[in-house]
């Protein structure tokens, strides 16, 4: 990793610092700068970068379902949905999408209008409507670890209350159901909290209880554990693990060697007494990203949406400059043309380590998806033999005519 400027270990900046002036090395002449203002070369990393392509067609099976069953009765005109083509990301016909994934929906005949002439809509097949039906009872069964993930967005939060607006926007990043705030707000009073005004879209989740078995990061969790395992205080910190052919230069490691002996911060401890510029508040700031990401069903979020609650959690406007700065913590994927922090220890190549139990859903999801794959590409293979049999029928019929005597 490379730097463009002068860079020189905290312990020694902390010396020279004199309030708010910045420092000056007399037998060099050079202007100490923090490292928060250094810049740092991005170097891809292509395992992780196909972990992230390999979701693309997933998502957008995922974008077309979610669209339908959407509209009222759960049904589509297919003209309508074409004319969707666009904010879908669809590159090619709506219809040619059903044909390709039969498992989803079916076409059939109805009127737009009582006196209209019937048009092709769309509906969830059987097999779409018994994935739903295995979805809710995941969601269930998982609903005990959806309600602490929820409980602890709001403990890292600041005031411990977040919009109900952009939680439904990373419902999908956390593995929360759709009805998840109607739901777990009428069910666990004890936790939550609706407050504002709904009716105008000012509404806000306020946690009312703190539990503190919640208030434990992944990291705080996994030095107990190996603490208990070994039998020797472990302390808490980040695991720094950085790509084959990917080096540091001398002074980066030794910046990082000073950063990680820094006592780690718990997202969950108050940090309003933190100076937004400090090197405390850096530390913290890894902190809440790395949990937010820990949180995460797939250990990985677009920046623009974590850059959505840079209020909530205190995030500085260049928070984003921490996904470089420790880039052997995490991974800013450029994929799809939108930014993704990744969490470098959470993958073993382009695979996850430990898998969120609400990923059972995406599992059944897919495995509806490669059956109808499966079919389509059956179906086309024995097209492709009926074809070839009725051309050799031809050809064997053509060879079997009597030749045509010119004369006798």
């Amino acid at each position: 990793m490379l730097f463009r400027n002068y860079t020189i270990c905290y312990e020694i900046i902390r010396s020279l610092t004199n309030s708010n002036k910045v420092p000056i090395i007399p037998s060099l002449g050079l202007k100490i700068r923090w490292i928060s203002s250094l810049k740092v070369v991005w170097k891809k990393d292509t395992r992780l970068d196909e972990a992230i392509e390999q979701d693309k067609r997933y998502k957008l099976c995922a974008r077309v379902v979610k669209e339908v069953l959407n509209e009222p009765g759960q049904v589509i005109p297919l003209r309508y949905l074409e004319k969707r083509r666009e904010r879908l990301r669809l590159t090619f016909k709506a219809k040619s999408f059903v044909e390709m994934n039969p498992s989803l929906f079916e076409i059939y005949y109805d009127r737009i209008k009582p006196k209209s002439e019937p048009v092709q809509f769309l509906r969830p097949t059987p097999r779409l409507r018994a994935f739903l039906d295995e979805e809710q009872r995941i969601y269930a069964e998982n609903e005990p670890l959806i309600v602490s993930k929820l409980c602890r967005l709001l403990m890292m939060a600041k005031d411990k209350v977040i919009s109900a607006d952009k939680l439904v926007h990373v419902k999908r990043d956390f593995g929360f159901p759709n009805d998840f705030l109607v739901k777990l707000i009428q069910k666990y009073p004890n936790y939550f909290r609706l407050t504002g005004l709904p009716e105008e879209g000012q509404s806000f989740l306020e946690l009312v209880d703190w539990n503190p078995d919640f208030a434990k990061s992944t990291i705080e969790r996994r030095a107990e554990e190996e603490t208990l395992k070994t039998g020797v205080r472990v302390r808490p910190n980040f695991d720094v693990k950085l790509p084959s052919g990917f080096f540091l230069r001398k002074e980066m490691k030794e910046w990082t060697r000073d950063w990680l002996e820094q006592d780690y911060i718990s997202p969950y401890e108050d940090a309003s007494h933190l100076d937004q510029a400090s090197k405390e508040m850096e530390k913290r700031t890894v902190g809440v990203v790395h949990e937010l990401l820990s949180l995460s069903l797939l250990k990985r979020v677009p920046v623009p949406i974590l850059g959505k609650f840079c209020d909530e959690f205190r995030f500085s406007n260049a928070f984003s400059s921490v996904f470089t700065r420790h880039s052997g913590i995490f991974y800013l994927s450029l994929k799809g043309g939108i930014k993704t922090a990744v969490l470098r220890e959470a993958y073993k190549d382009d695979q996850l380590g430990e898998r969120d139990p609400l990923l059972a859903i995406k599992d059944k999801f897919l495995s509806l998806l490669e059956e109808g794959w499966q079919e389509r590409k059956d179906k086309l293979k024995l097209q492709r033999e009926q074809v070839q049999r009725d051309r050799e029928i031809l050809l064997a019929s053509k060879s079997k005519e009597p030749e045509e005597r010119l004369c006798d």
